[in-house]
């Protein structure tokens, strides 16, 4: 049984995401939240989210199938985050030379997959 959970426009920008996203990626689901909650980054929350909303997920798709899915045997299968939007804000930032930078913010979407069979590549 796979399922998967996505969220886009999550506040943080990519590269930061892929730091959090690298610690959970292959292993067990109770392992992953236990390693999200104790992670001193910003985006571990946002991560946290999805992937319980991916367990919620696969146990529902498990009801409907009348199959029995015990949410401790569940592997992270496939994570990845993509790069969002980029929005200007109206504030600006000195430069070098008497210039001006705009101030940005970096979205990110973030997908995580569930299953309960391992992959043997990870």
């Amino acid at each position: 049984m796979e399922a998967h959970a996505s969220a886009r426009n999550v506040k943080g920008s990519s590269q930061k995401v892929k730091l959090v996203i690298d610690l959970i990626r292959g292993r067990k689901v109770n392992e992953a939240l236990s390693i999200l909650k104790f992670t001193n980054k910003r985006a571990t929350h946002p991560v946290e989210m999805i992937l319980r909303s991916a367990i919620a997920n696969a146990t529902v798709k498990a009801e409907a199938a009348n199959v029995i899915v015990d949410p401790d045997d569940l592997y992270v299968s496939e994570c990845f985050v993509g790069k969002g939007d980029t929005k200007n804000r109206r504030r600006v930032r000195p430069a070098p030379m008497g210039r001006a930078y705009r101030e940005r913010r970096h979205y990110s979407h973030i997908t995580i997959h569930v299953s309960n069979e391992k992959k043997d590549g990870n």
